[in-house]
């Protein structure tokens, strides 16, 4: 909504988001292209935001990030991140399918697992945060499970974490869970607060 937005705040943010592994020092006038913005705006935005140590200026006369963006990401714990935004869905996933739902990792040779939700079902794959395994076949991330099956999807942009459903073999219908963590892998290559909305629905 309008009332919501702050035009100042967007215009700087567009500046900060023009810089990037290909481009991590800019001109003005190369800033003034990637962003649409005048260079008399642009030299305004800039100015606040070396205040606060966001860009800085090097000798050439170019403009970089500052220590500002970097200095705020450190205050961030991944792994409590991966999990505010996960475990959610690991929840609802369990609830509605009624089987075990997990994060699973690569973590050398070894499979871990870093998150789960399990169903209230007693007849289940007890799966916990921390166990690990040797992966069954080449390939998947899957264990040997004796009278129980595994289904994995690909978590997206990590090509070594995977969401995955887990339970008793006859019970956990491979269909029925391929297009569940499809629809979960969805929902986590949306904007951040998409996903909020669809996991609260």
């Amino acid at each position: 909504m309008a009332q919501d937005r702050v035009e100042a705040v967007e215009r700087a943010l567009t500046v900060l988001e023009a810089f990037d592994a290909d481009r991590p020092a800019m001109s003005l006038a190369e800033l003034a292209q990637a962003t649409g913005f005048y260079k008399s705006t642009l030299l305004r935005l800039l100015g606040s935001l070396a205040r606060f140590d966001y860009v800085r200026r090097d000798a050439d006369g170019l403009w970089q990030l500052g220590e500002t963006p970097a200095r705020l990401a450190r205050r961030q714990d991944p792994v409590k991140l991966l999990a505010a935004r996960i475990q959610p869905l690991l929840d609802r996933l369990a609830a509605r399918l009624g089987e075990t739902a997990s994060l699973l990792e690569q973590a050398g040779g070894q499979i871990e697992c870093r998150l789960a939700a399990l169903p209230a079902s007693a007849l289940r794959h007890d799966l916990r945060p921390g166990v690990t395994w040797h992966p069954a076949t080449r390939g998947s991330p899957c264990p040997a499970l004796v009278g129980g099956v595994m289904v994995v999807h690909p978590l997206p942009g990590s090509p070594s974490r995977w969401l995955a459903l887990s339970g008793p073999e006859g019970r956990l219908v491979i269909a029925d869970a391929t297009r569940a963590l499809a629809d979960a892998s969805r929902n986590l290559e949306a904007p951040a607060g998409d996903v909020v909305e669809e996991l609260m629905s």
